[in-house]
């Protein structure tokens, strides 16, 4: 599991009974050789519900709930356009050299920025990260507690030396996490009103890329964000042969999650005793759903949906296997 996927489930897994969280998040996505697919594409995303939306097509940053088109005027989304546009240039910079560095002249790719910050109701504690990435492997990682970077390779060490050097970087990234971006989520969340007290359940069901993959159990449509998905056997959770992924947005307002099993070496026979759990934050009832082979949707031979349907998730952040280059940062979005 990759640090993105491990923070993720921090940040958005299930809380406490008592505690009421709140998160605001902000997804950008560039990509090549991809078909039809926008070049670069931004989210803005409140406990887990898309608000906003650019992308290098339509060159408009626009709202996606009625909330936020009713709360904010032309200046607003004006601003938020230049800004979109002036972080896609930075973006399409940065894939090209990432590949250019790489060698990598086709194919698909994707270059990605997950930030954004997390409200305890009541602890008033706020908590903030910023993560970059291409295809699927580490980049860096903004720590908000020492004020440094973490390059999770030893390649990636002399840009999280320049990153950690410039002490004015440092202190906008901090402000940003502990002021701005909190400011703005409860502006958002007044904004919101009562629309993201709904509670509504998901359906779920089996995937399997390949007769030898491992099995997914996926649960979508569900609201809100704090819920938990989880392997069983004989009742008893599993963890051995598991992989979590992290909360995804839908475009119409829900979320998505799933998880892996591999059961390469247990026979089919053996396969009733497991099933998949789902739980969601306020209510009492789980759903489960035993394994049944003759329900399980494969998708054999597609190694490029699987790439797709995470660019369109539009929450996966791919982080990179970096070597010795820098990447230029966007500060732009700090304004909201």
């Amino acid at each position: 599991m990759k640090t993105f996927v491990v923070l993720s489930v921090i940040f958005l897994g299930l809380s406490g009974a008592a505690a009421v969280t709140h998160l605001l998040q902000y997804f950008y996505t560039a990509s090549s050789g991809i078909p039809h697919f926008p070049e670069f594409v931004t989210v803005g995303v409140l406990d887990g519900q898309p608000f906003t939306y650019y992308d290098s097509k339509i060159k408009k940053e626009s709202p996606k709930q009625d909330w936020m088109a009713k709360s904010e005027g032309a200046l607003y989304w004006d601003r938020q356009t230049r800004a979109s546009i002036a972080d896609e240039q930075i973006f399409k910079g940065n894939i090209e050299f990432v590949k250019q560095r790489l060698n990598e002249t086709g194919g698909v790719h994707v270059y990605q920025e997950m930030y954004g910050c997390e409200w305890d109701t009541e602890t008033n504690n706020v908590t903030g990260y910023d993560q970059l990435g291409y295809d699927g492997e580490d980049l860096l990682a903004f720590d908000l507690k020492t004020e440094t970077w973490i390059a999770p390779k030893q390649q990636a060490v002399i840009t999280k030396q320049k990153y950690d050097s410039d002490r004015a970087l440092s202190a906008r990234q901090k402000n940003y996490f502990t002021h701005i971006c909190p400011e703005w989520l409860k502006k958002y969340l007044n904004y919101s009103g009562s629309s993201l007290r709904r509670t509504v359940l998901p359906s779920v069901s089996f995937l399997q890329k390949s007769s030898s993959s491992p099995i997914t159990c996926h649960a979508t449509g569900f609201y809100p964000h704090k819920a938990k998905l989880f392997w069983r056997k004989d009742g008893k959770e599993l963890h051995e042969g598991v992989n979590r992924g992290e909360i995804l947005p839908n475009n119409d307002g829900t979320l998505q999650i799933s998880a892996d099993l591999d059961l390469s070496s247990v026979k089919p026979e053996d396969w009733r005793s497991y099933d998949c759990m789902f739980q969601l934050c306020g209510v009492n009832k789980d759903i489960i759903t035993r394994l049944d082979r003759a329900v399980i949707r494969t998708n054999e031979g597609n190694s490029l949906f699987m790439i797709i349907h995470m660019i369109l998730a539009l929450g996966v952040l791919a982080v990179i296997t970096v070597i010795d280059f820098e990447l230029m940062l966007s500060f732009i979005h700090i304004e909201h």
